[in-house]
């Protein structure tokens, strides 16, 4: 009797430990999906005035966003138009502004700049061609300002393209310009050699 005892003990000792066990593994097993979450706008009693978005603090700037270079942010020196490119004028800053120009830009103002895109000739009022004289000189804080505001019919396009990206689009139009009215006359030996060859 006092076996049987023992062991309904030991059986009811052993069932205990393995329950207290378990309740930690099963408490483990919280999935994403059951914890709450807030959706954006939604209210909230926990911050002041029910509101679960936050405003931004006064008087702070995000992280990478403080833009103190006004000139490379804008294209202006104080009221006027920069007439010098604010980065350093590179063979990758000319390709990236191809690049980027092919993608955002040709589709109105054509591959060439003379305002002929695809957009234009299903009907669209073309833009002005980069080659007149008002653009050619106009200072290449002009470009960079367009892209970043807007002009006339044309979007501002700053959400689209970065500052960086605007300013290489910049120095393409530039590069565009420079190479509708270049002399042959006026081209390193080896280019002259090819276009003459070209003939």
């Amino acid at each position: 009797m006092r076996n049987e005892w023992a062991g309904d003990l030991n059986r009811a000792i052993l069932s205990a430990l393995l329950a207290v066990c378990l309740i930690p593994l099963a408490a483990c097993r919280q999935q994403m999906a059951e914890t709450g979450r807030e959706k954006p706008l939604q209210a909230s009693p926990f911050f002041q005035h029910d509101q679960l978005a936050r405003p931004l603090v006064s008087g702070t700037v995000p992280r990478g966003l403080l833009r103190a270079d006004q000139a490379f942010y804008t294209g202006k020196a104080g009221d006027g138009l920069l007439d010098a490119l604010p980065v350093p004028l590179t063979t990758a800053l000319v390709a990236r502004g191809q690049d980027r120009f092919n993608i955002f830009c040709s589709p109105c103002h054509g591959r060439t700049g003379n305002g002929d895109g695809m957009v234009v000739k299903r009907g669209i009022r073309p833009p002005p061609s980069y080659m007149i004289d008002r653009l050619r000189e106009a200072p290449i804080g002009h470009f960079f300002d367009v892209m970043t505001n807007g002009f006339g019919v044309m979007p501002d396009y700053a959400a689209q393209v970065s500052p960086e990206d605007r300013w290489a689009i910049a120095t393409y139009i530039r590069a565009l310009q420079l190479s509708q009215g270049a002399k042959v006359a006026e081209l390193p030996p080896a280019d002259r050699e090819r276009v003459e060859n070209a003939k």
